[in-house]
């Protein structure tokens, strides 16, 4: 069967069931609640098959420019050799595995939890890896020579990159474990969560100073410093406003503002922990005007009547 153009057979909830070899320029399947499984087959330039409830996708499926699994939480496997242009995978938490054979132009996996590394054979020819979040991925495969752009932030397992690998357009890496950057990186673009910054901010946050980021015109970037030097760290070298003050079972409570150039003002409410005695303070929106306010803003309360916790923690 063949469809010209764009088919778009999205939010139907009784499609169950496509027509063998179906072939469509631009098919539209997202969120058809009862589509299980795809066609033999089945040949699209463009297939969206988001937040549908697919398992894997038939061996002999062919799509050459993009293919969308985006928010299909319940995909656990797809066929050996998938070759795609762009492999869109967002948010497929149970998919722990990408298959062998693995050839894409662009690959995006972020939120992917449960992956847990590459293939032994893949390729991802010159164009963008965003792995954002894959907190069980430990390591990027050795295949990986050349890519454009390349997003690990929030890759906590991560702790190295390996020697040999470019990336020529920008690399982020918030969130990481990395401490250094092979050689092939030298002079790469960092970023810090979409924000350029330098490689000592990235690596050597205990050399940034107080002045620096106070004198950081960017407030994006001061932001991402002042992150990276920490706030109780920061507040124990300025001379801070106390907006309120009181008590609650871990001890003083301090609401702290510091006014920033072009930027809202810095405001973190100062706390203890009534069990361990250790202090933190934690960054709140600067509208707030007392301790508790604070508090209930931090537990996910917008009302801070409606907050009234036995202990707060």
């Amino acid at each position: 069967m063949l469809v010209e153009g764009r088919l778009d057979l999205s939010q139907q909830p009784t499609l169950f069931q496509l027509p063998e070899n179906l072939t469509a320029r631009h098919l539209i399947l997202d969120d058809c609640a009862a589509l299980r499984s795809l066609p033999a087959g089945l040949r699209c330039y463009e297939l969206s098959l988001q937040s549908t409830p697919l398992t894997t996708v038939p061996a002999d499926l062919y799509v050459s420019y993009r293919l969308d699994l985006t928010g299909c939480d319940m995909l656990v496997a797809l066929p050996e050799g998938l070759k795609v242009g762009s492999l869109i995978l967002r948010g497929c938490t149970a998919l722990q595995a990408l298959p062998e054979g693995l050839d894409v132009k662009f690959l995006d996996i972020p939120g992917c939890v449960s992956l847990r590394g590459f293939p032994v054979q893949g390729s991802i020819k010159m164009g963008r890896l965003n792995m954002r979040g894959c907190i069980q991925i430990r390591e990027l495969p050795p295949w990986l020579t050349q890519v454009a752009q390349l997003d690990i932030s929030g890759c906590t397992g991560i702790t190295r990159l390996p020697e040999g690998l470019h990336v020529s357009s920008w690399l982020d890496v918030a969130d990481t474990s990395l401490q250094s950057l092979p050689a092939s990186l030298k002079g790469v673009h960092l970023r810090w969560r979409g924000v350029q910054i330098s490689e000592r901010v990235a690596f050597h946050p205990e050399t940034i100073t107080v002045q620096e980021v106070l004198d950081e015109p960017n407030a994006e970037r001061r932001r991402v410093m002042l992150e990276r030097f920490g706030y109780d760290r920061f507040f124990e070298h300025v001379n801070a406003t106390v907006v309120h003050a009181d008590t609650d079972p871990g001890g003083e409570r301090r609401l702290l503002c510091v006014p920033l150039a072009g930027d809202e003002p810095l405001v973190c409410l100062a706390v203890g922990c009534p069990s361990t005695g250790r202090r933190y303070m934690i960054r709140v929106p600067p509208a707030m005007r007392t301790c508790h306010q604070a508090a209930a803003w931090i537990a996910g309360f917008d009302n801070p009547d409606d907050y009234h916790p036995i202990v707060e923690t």
